[in-house]
């Protein structure tokens, strides 16, 4: 599950709080600092998880590629066509 400090920064970036053991009804705010609502955050924790978890297929592919140095050499000495079908490999094992 996506932290509740990660949920009250996505809210507001400059929000100054402490977030003690990941408990939503312990969070101590900087003095003048208004309030992000317990509701509000929690409803941000899902909206970011769902986020995370629909792009698990980016996180996947990420490593499985070859270095765009490679890639390059690839095209240069086999062509456009034999990139294709190995960056195609990738995103078939690994479909959105």
């Amino acid at each position: 599950m996506t932290d509740i400090l990660s949920a009250i920064l996505a809210i507001r970036p400059t929000a100054k709080v402490t977030v003690n053991d990941e408990d939503i009804d312990n969070l101590i705010w900087d003095e003048g600092e208004t309030k992000v609502s317990k509701e509000d955050i929690l409803a941000k924790q899902i909206e970011l998880q769902t986020e995370y978890n629909n792009n698990a297929y980016q996180r996947n592919r990420k490593p499985e590629y070859p270095s765009i140095a490679d890639q390059l050499d690839d095209i240069y000495h086999n062509g456009v066509d034999a990139w294709k079908e190995t960056i195609k490999a990738v995103k078939d094992k690994y479909p959105k």
